[in-house]
């Protein structure tokens, strides 16, 4: 439901064209939109602050599609994640337009921006990290946050993190991601006075387990402020970072 559709519901009841118990009626109905195979949660917004974000994958394109179609019926932002060149390029062919990240595999509707709240410092190790540093970035920027992402400042070459330890004191939340051994995390946290959030990412040679070992060198971090999600998940440490940043603020 949006601010257009509430005001002209309160207006109904104002004005006598509809009794309270009826106008409570369709706002508890308008709290979702079953397509059957899906049900579009339109309250997320007023629960968590944002709208619901849909994951692409394992999605079918048509499934995307009425999703997204709903969603955009009655928000102004959505953000997709995993979304595959593929699947974008058939939605756009829809008629679902909004702003590809063909690295961070993210679709973006914006249409009302919002000021910036925080400042979210993304720490990326290696260039290979960038798929989830980017997925990071997206979903921040969407949620109004101001997100400046340092790229390849990994521990191999740590007079490159270093030269940035300035910056790293500023941020307000940090997101730190890495693969390999994971390390970069306790580093960052060993310099920051804010809470860092980290996310090992897949990336490594067989021992590194597809991003279980430098998990485990995050969950056992001796810097302490140090929280971790899960491996490559790049949405839900920046959704994190924007609750903090929201928080702080209020």
């Amino acid at each position: 439901m949006n601010h257009e559709h509430l005001y002209n519901l309160f207006q109904d009841v104002s004005q006598g064209r509809l009794n309270p118990e009826a106008a409570m009626r369709q706002i508890e109905s308008m709290s979702y939109t079953d397509l059957g195979f899906a049900k579009v949660d339109h309250h997320r917004q007023q629960r968590m602050g944002f709208p619901e974000v849909v994951y692409a994958a394992g999605k079918t394109v048509e499934q995307l599609f009425e999703i997204c179609s709903a969603h955009l019926e009655v928000h102004d932002r959505l953000l997709i994640t995993r979304l595959s060149a593929e699947k974008q390029e058939q939605l756009l062919q829809k008629g679902i337009q909004g702003r590809y990240n063909s690295l961070g595999r993210t679709l973006v509707f914006d249409q009302a921006p919002v000021d910036p709240i925080g400042d979210i410092l993304v720490c990326c190790a290696g260039t290979s990290d960038l798929p989830v540093a980017e997925e990071a970035r997206e979903t921040a920027a969407i949620m109004g946050n101001r997100v400046e992402v340092i790229a390849d400042v990994g521990v191999a070459g740590i007079h490159r993190l270093l030269d940035r330890t300035e910056r790293i004191q500023q941020a307000r939340v940090i997101i730190v991601i890495a693969g390999m051994e994971g390390a970069l995390a306790s580093v960052v946290g060993g310099l920051a006075a804010v809470p860092v959030i980290a996310v090992p990412t897949s990336v490594g040679y067989g021992a590194s387990f597809q991003g279980l070992a430098a998990l485990l060198t995050m969950l056992n971090s001796c810097a302490p402020g140090v929280a971790v999600v899960n491996i490559d998940n790049g949405f839900g440490a920046a959704f994190t970072a924007s609750l903090i940043n929201k928080s702080s603020s209020s």
